[in-house]
């Protein structure tokens, strides 16, 4: 009896083992955005996407002053419900005494930091792999409403800050103070330190490396990178040049499962200059392209003068696209539009005002890029700016104030101006529609993929 009971014994053993060996073996493995040619690639297939900038998701996912995580899982329960899978989030702030600026930030001072806001970016992360989205991360700025390039300067150089909030100090001055961060070896040695740490983070929630995370499309090198004033002469340019390459080379060196792109705005961030913007995407460190279209701030679009402006900021608009989809194809490289977006009506902020020029602009750059993609052309996916979701102006002037909820609009901004609310019924419908048409891209393409 005991041999007989010792051999059913093994044979149970055995079977469990087997269970446990087949458990593992039948874990997915991570699948990674790529990019083949000049497409990006899912699981063996073309991707295709319509995202939102959803900067404050960490800031929402922190268990400390600014989290709501409530609201978080609501806004992404929210966002997959209409198509929108692809998030681009801060990854990276710094405290600052500039006047617009975020506070509390991810690095209080360089090298220390504030580990509410990073398990807010893990819990971030955690929830959009549960709704298989991809976030594409920002890891800098060129612009002072999260400390950026310009505070790196300050703490590696000791130079105050010509804050563009201070009447003594034009935007001029602040833009070239921010470009002169690519020469200061000592800021970027810290920037870089704080992307190491990132990078190598283990997420507390998922248990998962950062490097290895698959709900990570991208690291961006920072938010809008400029080579200095817009249409001023060209100072330095190969400095800009060599940042973006060593920058991308070293991101690469300590993630080799991610794509690298810049966060440029395109010629408009090149100094107008398509040869700048070129020469800067061409580094082999650079998977794939961006570029950004702002109507207003590039004095096209005026809110409060609809009828005079509308059509010729649609045309310059669409003229940018084409563009750009044409300087990507020229670089055999991918690329997105990851930023873009209109005022309310009348430049109103608040909720239920009409929404009647955004809407048609959307449609018309929504038709303009899914046409484009089903003809081939090097375009994946735009992210509109920006999700505002439940968040609303708290005062008359929507000027935002500590405690008042985030929405898609920086604190330097009037709250409400380029978000998109949840109850923005029109416009959510423009996105949905062209959400379905991206997907419904790229599942005609694997159907006709499987049937050869």
């Amino acid at each position: 009896m005991r041999n007989i009971s010792s051999f059913i014994l093994l044979i149970v053993l055995t079977s469990a083992l087997q269970s446990c060996t087949g458990l593992l073996t039948s874990e997915k493995t991570p699948e990674y955005v790529t990019v083949k040619g000049t497409q990006f690639q899912l699981e063996g297939k073309p991707y295709y996407f319509v995202g939102t900038n959803f900067w404050y998701g960490c800031y929402l996912g922190s268990p400390g002053v600014t989290g709501n995580r409530e609201r978080l899982i609501k806004e992404l329960d929210f966002l997959k419900s209409i198509g929108v899978d692809n998030l681009r989030i801060l990854g990276a702030s710094e405290e600052t005494v500039l006047k617009n600026s975020l506070s509390p930030a991810i690095q209080k001072e360089a090298g220390v930091y504030d580990e509410h806001l990073l398990e807010g970016l893990d819990f971030l992360l955690a929830e959009m792999a549960k709704r298989d989205m991809k976030a594409v991360i920002f890891l800098n700025n060129y612009w002072e409403w999260s400390g950026g390039m310009a505070q790196y300067n300050q703490w590696f150089g000791g130079r105050e800050i010509p804050d563009p909030a201070n009447s003594n100090h034009t935007w001029a001055d602040f833009m070239n103070f921010s470009a002169s961060f690519y020469i200061n070896e000592k800021a970027n040695s810290a920037y870089k330190n704080y992307i190491k740490d990132l990078v190598n983070r283990k997420n507390k929630f998922t248990g998962n490396y950062y490097f290895e995370d698959s709900a990570i499309m991208a690291w961006q090198l920072a938010n809008e990178p400029r080579p200095g004033q817009l249409n001023e002469d060209p100072k330095d340019i190969d400095y800009f040049y060599k940042w973006v390459d060593s920058t991308a080379k070293f991101i690469h060196s300590i993630d080799p499962n991610h794509l690298v792109t810049t966060g440029n705005e395109g010629t408009m961030g090149s100094m107008g200059s398509e040869e700048f913007y070129l020469t800067a995407h061409a580094s082999k460190y650079i998977d794939y392209v961006t570029f950004h279209l702002w109507a207003k701030n590039w004095g096209w679009f005026d809110a409060k003068k609809i009828d005079e402006t509308y059509e010729i900021s649609e045309k310059n608009a669409l003229e940018y696209i084409k563009k750009h989809i044409d300087l990507a194809r020229l670089l055999g490289k991918p690329t997105t539009m990851e930023e873009f977006g209109l005022a309310r009506d009348f430049e109103l902020f608040t909720e239920g005002t009409p929404t009647t020029a955004r809407d048609k602009y959307y449609s018309k750059i929504f038709d303009l890029v899914y046409d484009s993609a089903a003809a081939g052309a090097p375009i994946a996916g735009t992210n509109f700016w920006a999700w505002g979701g439940e968040g609303r102006p708290q005062r008359e002037d929507a000027i935002w104030k500590d405690g008042d909820p985030l929405t898609g609009d920086p604190g330097q901004e009037p709250q409400g101006l380029n978000s998109v609310f949840d109850t923005d019924t029109s416009t959510i419908s423009i996105i949905h529609k062209h959400a379905d048409q991206m997907k419904g891209l790229r599942k005609e393409i694997i159907e006709v993929a499987d049937n050869k």
